[in-house]
């Protein structure tokens, strides 16, 4: 009995480990990557504080939402105009319910009769654009990609592990920025390409190729150094924005908060003021692409001169040439000169069989005869069955040239014939 317990017990303990072991796998294949918020048909508001009581929390909590709408609205409405939140118009709560497209929960707190939060809204775009006054397009910076590198605790990281740098960026939404984002979402590649360590390397070459990857066309670092006193104590984080491939600072800024805020708080509001840093920069003009990123024009190819072939009488006729070689070496030697005898246009291969018989139709401006007598004067045993050449090496090897001719020796000068004398002398 006593036994039966045991294996049992070691069975479950076997089961316990394994489902420990899944869950381990599935937590490290998790660790990368966060797919950044697609914002292209949303207008949003942030950071709407609602305190709000009702006879239960529900009640209160709906409430809550619907005064998050005015006040977003109005809020969003004097951001475009630059006016103040007194001047904007009031809105029923039906239009309302049709304009925003969703609420995002910052923070929430739900009691009995009593809600207090921070909300986010989001309008949809196309039904309110034209109410909002968001009218006309936004003129955008060059497609930039963006590396976002954490320095905590003495360590950089940027897209190797998850973090909530990395998230803040991610949850942005970019629809009213007038910077063309490139955000990387930090799986499959992305760790080994766009790294901390990548920021600080000066390459042009490496940079082209990541750019040209990602689909962008300038870099943008945003960089954070974060630091908290204590466990759970008050935070301080110093946040420097860079620009092209050598990091040029473009601004910077510092965010302190008190005892007990979320890291991911804190980058929400950096990312924020960050975008604000790069949208100024890029309305001074201060963006300006680097051009050693352009990829280099490739070299002119070198001009050569090709000598015309000199024309060859007759009409040009297609015949197949049989190859008999032991081996490769032959069957290139045989094809070198059958495509270097003269009067051949074309040589084409049909079937190639190094250690057997090849085949190839050449294409020859004259006889059949004429041909193999070509060949046959370059050292080939050439037989010939109808309209088909068979090439047959003698030797083991190719068959080699004949030499050129020895030069003829110069004839000495001759003595002119000496005149006859004269009949006084």
């Amino acid at each position: 009995m006593l036994r039966r317990h045991l294996v049992s017990l070691l069975i479950l303990l076997s089961a316990v480990l394994g489902l420990s072991g899944a869950l381990y796998a599935q937590m490290e294949a998790g660790e990368r990557g966060i797919a950044p918020i697609d914002s292209s048909g949303t207008l949003e508001v942030t950071g709407i504080h609602v305190d709000v009581m009702g006879k239960d929390g529900q009640s209160a909590r709906y409430e809550g939402w619907r005064i998050a709408q005015r006040q977003g609205f109005r809020a969003y409405w004097a951001k475009a105009h630059n006016r103040p939140v007194t001047e904007a118009p009031t809105v029923p709560d039906s239009t309302l319910d049709e304009l925003v497209s969703s609420i995002v929960v910052e923070r929430e707190q739900i009691g009995p009769n009593r809600y207090i939060a921070d909300l986010g809204i989001l309008f949809d775009r196309a039904r309110s654009a034209e109410i909002l006054g968001v009218g006309g397009d936004v003129r955008r910076s060059a497609p930039m990609i963006l590396v976002p590198v954490l320095i905590t605790a003495g360590s950089e990281t940027s897209v190797e592990l998850r973090n909530p740098w990395q998230r803040a960026w991610a949850e942005f939404r970019t629809s009213q920025s007038p910077i063309d984002y490139v955000r990387v979402t930090g799986s499959g590649i992305d760790p080994l390409l766009v790294n901390a360590a990548q920021v600080d390397r000066p390459g042009r070459g490496w940079w082209r190729n990541i750019i040209d990857l990602y689909g962008a066309a300038d870099i943008l670092v945003a960089q954070v150094e974060f630091q908290r006193l204590y466990p759970g104590g008050p935070v301080f984080a110093k946040f420097v924005g860079y620009h092209g491939p050598d990091r040029q600072p473009v601004g910077s800024f510092t965010i302190s908060a008190p005892a007990g805020a979320s890291a991911l708080q804190v980058m929400r509001a950096g990312v924020q003021r960050m975008d604000q840093v790069f949208a100024e920069a890029h309305s001074n003009g201060r963006l300006v692409r680097d051009r050693s990123l352009d990829i280099p024009e490739p070299p002119p190819p070198p001009e050569v001169a090709e000598e015309a072939p000199k024309p060859v009488a007759g009409r040009p006729w297609t015949y197949q040439v049989q190859i008999v070689s032991p081996d490769v070496n032959i069957y290139n030697f045989a094809m070198a000169h059958l495509r270097t005898t003269g009067g051949v246009d074309q040589v084409v291969p049909v079937s190639i069989n190094p250690g057997g018989v090849s085949y190839v139709n050449v294409t020859f401006r004259g006889e059949l005869p004429a041909l193999r007598a070509a060949l046959a004067a370059r050292g080939w045993s050439v037989e010939q069955n109808g309209f088909v050449l068979r090439m047959t090496s003698s030797g083991k090897g190719p068959p080699p040239l004949a030499p050129p001719a020895p030069p003829q020796p110069a004839q000495p000068a001759q003595a002119p014939p000496a005149s006859p004398p004269r009949g006084n002398e």
